[in-house]
């Protein structure tokens, strides 16, 4: 998808070409260390060149503004704790499922909003981002957002400066990270947000956005095809709870802080969340926010 016109006849010469284009581009930034070189795997050389349309000298500028932003940014060294009270309510989580494709799911609920910090937010939502790149399955590159606007008013409405400042990242510094989203039952309060919101998106994030709505066919028929229901919560049309438990949820965290810490090569360890957790616990060889996709 928005990729240069792919000819059946000559998979072999596309492929090719296409880790030319890789290699253009390794060649183009240069020999990197640290937390560069971990960043910049093949995967991610591929996700910035899709992102640009295999255009090297475009992805090259695009990809050296991200390790400027990650350098200075610094989303891997984002502790739970730092985001935790951000948390509390369940305004944005990782499901314990995945899409048919086998892609992380993170659940966002605007209306669960308890916070008016903009920099709280942006860092809450992108250490949720980190850790759900972090946990994509071995060969998957994308992420799904389902977003429930139960609750969704003027009072708790994401302020617009937060909102542009949050498509900005992801847009520039996520490329190719976001497969799908979908809006579910938006109020009319989001449809007059949503006419300032979208001339922040490029082309491609437009047309990612799905606007979903419970008593249409084609809505109901098009969540089918994404989502197995019986692990859908029935917030967005499924026979499941969504039951946001916090504590729970932090300890999940937590070993994800070990996690990352230990991928990244950091050598400060997580700080113990404090919500009841006396001292880290141990992390699975192989641990999984969900249960792995078949």
């Amino acid at each position: 998808m928005f990729r240069k016109k792919h000819t059946q006849n000559h998979p072999e010469a596309v492929h090719a070409d296409e880790d030319a284009k890789m290699t253009e581009l390794r060649a183009a930034i240069g020999p990197l260390s640290g937390r560069s070189f971990t960043y910049c795997t093949d995967a991610c050389l591929r996700r910035y060149l899709v992102a640009r349309n295999w255009n090297v000298e475009k992805a090259k500028k695009m990809l050296e503004d991200t390790l400027q932003w990650r350098a200075s940014y610094k989303p891997e060294e984002i502790t739970w704790p730092e985001v935790a009270f951000e948390g509390e309510t369940g305004k944005v989580s990782i499901a314990n499922f995945h899409d048919r494709l086998g892609r992380t799911v993170v659940i966002m609920r605007p209306g669960l909003q308890n916070s008016t910090s903009t920099e709280g937010n942006i860092r809450h939502l992108f250490y949720l981002i980190e850790k759900a790149v972090l946990n994509l399955a071995e060969g998957q590159e994308q992420m799904v957002w389902l977003i429930d606007f139960t609750g969704l008013s003027y009072k708790n409405n994401v302020p617009i400066k937060t909102t542009r400042e949050i498509v900005h990242i992801l847009q520039n510094h996520y490329p190719e990270t976001l497969g799908l989203a979908f809006l579910y039952n938006p109020p009319m309060i989001f449809h007059t947000f949503w006419k300032v919101v979208k001339y922040f998106l490029d082309p491609i994030t437009f047309q990612k956005v799905n606007f979903i709505y419970s008593k249409n066919k084609d809505s109901v028929e098009l969540m089918g095809s994404f989502f197995d229901t019986e692990n859908l919560p029935s917030e967005f049309g499924g026979k499941a709870s969504l039951k946001y438990d916090h504590e729970e949820f932090s300890k999940l965290m937590t070993q994800y802080d070990i996690k990352t810490a230990s991928y990244w090569g950091l050598d400060q360890k997580p700080h113990t969340v404090t919500n009841g957790l006396e001292k880290l616990e141990e992390v699975p060889e192989h641990l999984h926010l969900a249960p792995p996709a078949t």
